[in-house]
């Protein structure tokens, strides 16, 4: 998605609002209609003790050592008569143009209310467990998770999946019976985005998700070039946000946006603390991005991976080794996707990875055509499919592509492979895609299996649930292989999560295959529910699912902790968090063992 912004310039912008005299971590709300002015923006941050300086670069942009890790280029100091310029162009477009209260989806107001609403960072802060006790085998680990955080309010429209990245770190008590005090720290990812804008005291990059339609996009792909051409921002660094996910590779830690590069990450197992330590490239070899769900083969280690944008090839598919290190030139562009299309999540089994080609798609001609529109939507003429290439792969000859009407997908939950020429595939269902991007609480999704016989290539859908679950996560262990239980957010409305469901797959057929369920309660609402292990059991679901949760009556967040093989998944632990936590979108859980191992850099 980040290459589609990139490269079209036609994406929206906010205004730059300075202030002066102020603490650079506050969340200021701004006045949407309000004058502004802007001073000379600084590009680049001090670092950080303890942290990784900038390498020397290369004429190219390129580093200049054998680090992987980038720190953000510099763009030229903006003259104040250019961005003078680009402010008004902005209150034109935001005051008269694309009102950001016509369309609720993307008003400020609504989107970032209640517990979307941003927060402070918090330094490492200690806090309760104020029911049960941590069992021993979480102890001394931490559950991280990742979310839409914006650093300023915006000026203008504003879409859910813009805003920072920021990183929300439980480590739980090491020692004693499980029960003393965890810590709780919240930290941004100190994207380019993020230092440009800390800097200038306000909204300065194209928000990558909102005022994308017709004439105001265009309008914004204007401003947006404007400040490009006058040096007020570098396009080398991308307009990604690095706010959607967390992988744990190679002994190292990465946090992840919707397609651009990941951005290494170091969590202290002193204090919990986490910092940033620059933008990954993979010493320079990676340099169009990564999904924000790549997996992780619990066999071998390795992780495999794709990107995805605007322009042929549409799709490209890679792999790092078991230690990390990305296998240059074996990237494998897929030319049979012949349209482009918004793939955000896909899946693998012990031989292949399997691609979805939904029906949201990239159109940013559509932005030009009489009455404007925007350039990602939905197209409900074309058939969605599901492709399936052989897991090492080194050109797409041997992807084969099977249609299955009515099936978009988001997320997968897993697939495995059954009588060697089966492929079981199980994802939820989006039912009403043309809300998927735009009005999400109209989004209602449904768990199916679907079944692909390799042989003769007939498909066919079993539904496993009717109710709205989404978020969908396994045993990591069984990533890639058969396997029974399933636990799944409920949407209340979406993308609120209002509890937890249980599948068990070995239902299939003989009705819903929910097997256990808890509910929050009421006004109380979670996240994507995680998975840990308790050890090194057969018993597929012997272990805990653990979630944020926030009570919007009494304004408190807490740290809950199930016992996944109970029926009404008992709460066994609760940590009350010192500060809110808002809702995010994807996290995972980190051993003792693993935060301990972290490898540099």
């Amino acid at each position: 998605m980040d290459a589609f912004f990139s490269t079209s310039l036609m994406c929206s912008t906010s205004t730059t609002h300075v202030r002066h005299s102020r603490s650079r971590n506050m969340i200021r709300p701004i006045n949407p209609f309000a004058p502004t002015v802007i001073s000379a923006v600084k590009k680049q941050e001090k670092p950080q003790s303890g942290t990784r300086t900038s390498t020397k670069r290369r004429s190219d942009g390129n580093s200049g050592s054998s680090s992987p890790l980038q720190q953000p280029l510099r763009a030229r100091e903006p003259s104040s008569a250019a961005a003078a310029f680009c402010i008004a162009l902005d209150n034109l477009i935001n005051n008269f143009i694309d009102l950001p209260h016509l369309r609720p989806s993307v008003d400020p107001r609504h989107v970032l209310s209640d517990n979307w609403a941003p927060v402070n960072e918090l330094p490492p802060t200690s806090c309760p467990v104020i029911r049960g006790a941590i069992p021993a085998c979480l102890r001394g680990g931490a559950y991280i998770r990742n979310g839409p955080n914006p650093q300023y309010l915006p000026r203008g429209p504003h879409h859910l999946f813009d805003g920072d990245g920021m990183l929300n770190a439980l480590l739980l008590p090491q020692g004693g019976d499980g029960t003393a005090p965890g810590t709780l720290c919240s930290r941004y990812v100190r994207t380019y985005k993020f230092l440009l804008e800390r800097d200038a005291g306000g909204p300065v990059l194209p928000n990558v998700f909102s005022g994308i339609n017709g004439a105001a996009g265009i309008a914004r792909g204007v401003v947006a070039a404007a400040r490009i051409l006058t040096g007020q921002i570098n396009p080398a660094e991308g307009f990604g946000l690095a706010n959607t996910s967390l992988a744990f590779f190679g002994g190292r830690l990465y946090a992840l946006g919707e397609s651009d590069l990941p951005y290494a990450v170091r969590m202290s197992p002193q204090d919990g603390d986490i910092t940033t330590l620059g933008r990954c490239d993979f010493e320079g070899r990676l340099s169009m991005g990564m999904t924000a769900h790549p997996k992780k083969d619990p066999a071998t280690g390795e992780l495999f991976a794709f990107r995805y944008g605007p322009v042929p090839p549409f799709l490209t598919y890679f792999h790092f080794d078991a230690e990390g290190n990305y296998k240059t030139g074996e990237d494998v562009p897929i030319f049979s996707l012949t349209q482009p299309s918004m793939v955000h999540d896909f899946a693998i089994t012990e031989r292949f990875a399997i691609f979805p080609d939904i029906q949201i798609v990239m159109k940013p001609m559509d932005m030009i055509a009489p009455g404007g529109g925007s350039p990602v939507g939905s197209d409900r003429g074309k058939v969605p499919r599901l492709g399936v290439l052989p897991k090492y792969a080194q050109s797409d000859a041997g992807m084969r592509w099977f249609e299955v009407p009515g099936f978009n997908i988001m997320h997968t939950i897993n697939a495995w492979e059954e009588d060697d020429d089966v492929i079981v595939l199980v994802a939820p269902n989006l039912l009403s895609v043309e809300h998927a991007l735009d009005r999400m609480e109209l989004v209602h999704s449904t768990v199916e299996m679907v079944r692909i016989d390799m042989g003769n290539g007939v498909v066919s859908r079993t539904p496993l649930s009717a109710e709205n679950l989404e978020f969908g996560v396994i045993h990591p262990g069984y990533i890639g292989r058969k396997n029974r239980f399933a636990y799944l957010g409920v949407g209340d409305p979406m993308p609120k999560i209002s509890g937890v469901r249980k599948l068990d797959f070995s239902l299939r057929g003989k009705g819903d295959c929910v097997v256990a369920a808890r509910d929050f309660g009421p006004d109380c609402f979670g996240g994507e529910p995680f998975f840990v292990p308790a050890g090194e059991r057969d018993e597929e679901d012997d272990g805990y699912v653990i979630s944020y949760l926030h009570d919007e009556r009494n304004k408190i967040s807490k740290f809950i902790l199930m016992d996944a093989r109970s029926p009404q998944l008992d709460v066994v632990a609760e940590v009350m968090l010192p500060s809110r936590v808002p809702y995010g979108f994807h996290g995972l859980f980190l051993t003792q063992a693993e935060i301990g191992a972290q490898r540099p850099y």
